[in-house]
């Protein structure tokens, strides 16, 4: 998740303790993950993102909805915390089927109830495939050889991404973004976050188990350094419409599941067509 603070904070108290409260907890986030990754098989990663992606959806629902999830929303938390699972134990067949299963459930109570509106249906579906459906291509490229060292990679750049993107906006930020999404945002900030996560998929060439070239990492890092500006942005856009600062207030520092995800959520499917693509 890409913040980039303005340069504007004369005692510059209120910007190191707001960095403290997002670094402990970005630091504890990161343990809990770096761990289920590194000891636990792909099984264990899906139940972790299942946790996750219900939440984000919880989250996302009440946003665009507004209200506390109705029948379909709650089937489609129901289709996200099962996705990340299913593509653990079948791969991307059980992740598609999972994903056609509630396309057709949704139609279905569509048919039978009166109340509900199309465009509910669809706001409902598009949300399970941006938070469930995206965020499970992590588990699926885990199961690659050498997956979780894949994943390791995409988890530290994008907290690596957030963290010098705060820093480095925050120091040195001029030029703004994207004002009518987040104000905040520089590209100044982004120039920092996107020049470390580079320099973490660049230090894989010191990892025993890579066999991608230098060149290739490289590449990979601008890429994931892109998608996650998007991801962060998209989940601006989308909290703008709704008009709420947070998605939530279950990460002190961090706002909501879905505020502290935004950017592995886009990251995670991103990462995993690019080697696929470059057929790593």
């Amino acid at each position: 998740m890409l913040r980039s603070a303005g340069p504007s904070d004369p005692s510059g108290l209120k910007l190191i303790g707001s960095f403290l409260i997002r670094a402990l907890t970005g630091g504890l986030i990161a343990v809990v993950m770096l761990g289920v990754v590194m000891y636990a098989n792909p099984v264990g990663l899906g139940l972790l993102l299942a946790l996750i992606a219900t939440m984000s959806a919880r989250e996302l629902f009440r946003i665009t909805f507004g209200r506390r999830p109705r029948l379909p929303q709650a089937l489609a938390m129901i289709a996200c915390a099962a996705m990340p699972v299913s593509a653990a134990y079948y791969g991307y067949l059980g992740l598609n089927s999972i994903v056609v299963a509630l396309l057709v459930v949704l139609l279905a109570i569509y048919c039978f109830i009166k109340e509900l509106r199309l465009d509910d249906v669809a706001r409902t579906f598009i949300g399970a495939l941006y938070v469930g459906f995206m965020l499970s291509h992590l588990v699926l490229l885990h199961r690659f050889e050498s997956g979780e060292v894949f994943v390791l990679a995409v988890i530290v750049s994008v907290w690596a991404n957030d963290v010098f993107a705060y820093l480095i906006g925050s120091a040195f930020g001029r030029h703004k973004m994207a004002p009518r999404i987040s104000p905040n945002k520089t590209w100044e900030g982004f120039a920092g976050g996107a020049l470390f996560t580079v320099m973490v998929w660049s230090s894989l060439t010191l990892v025993p188990q890579n066999t991608i070239e230098l060149s290739t990492l490289i590449l990979i890092g601008v890429v994931v350094a892109v998608a996650g500006a998007i991801g962060d942005l998209l989940e601006s856009r989308i909290k703008r419409e709704g008009g709420v600062k947070d998605s939530g207030t279950f990460f002190p520092g961090h706002g909501g599941v879905l505020d502290r995800f935004d950017s592995l959520i886009v990251v995670s499917v991103v990462s995993y067509y690019m080697f696929l693509i470059l057929g790593v």
